[in-house]
């Protein structure tokens, strides 16, 4: 019986230091502040993405595992910029003129009686 009342006693001491230790900190904080339940991408917005910054990308997780918003923004962000550079190259191979083996340089035509 003696066991039980100490092991009540030793119970309500260390429930009222963690309480106290939470909550009872005066005017300095604990606890740390909480972090924002979202954050930025991390990808640049003035510049295209480039290899460096996936490499760099590190998404916030979630108690089960990623959260699913977050994951959704950066792929729909890099599909549009891959979408965007794939436009353009189509664009720049449209406009490049077919290059034949006569163009290349030093290239010598011997039909033409030149010499190599």
């Amino acid at each position: 019986m003696i066991v039980f009342f100490f092991l009540m006693i030793a119970l309500v001491v260390v429930v009222a230091a963690v309480t106290l230790a939470v909550i009872g900190g005066g005017s300095e904080a604990v606890l740390p502040e909480a972090e924002p339940d979202r954050v930025a991408d991390g990808l640049p917005e003035t510049r295209p993405v480039v290899r460096a910054d996936i490499d760099a990308l590190r998404l916030p997780v979630a108690p089960r595992g990623y959260r699913m918003a977050e994951v959704d923004d950066v792929l729909e962000r890099l599909a549009a910029e891959l979408a965007e550079r794939d436009a353009r190259i189509a664009q720049l191979t449209a406009a490049a003129p077919a290059a034949t083996p006569s163009d290349a340089p030093g290239h010598v035509d011997l039909s033409k009686g030149g010499e190599r």
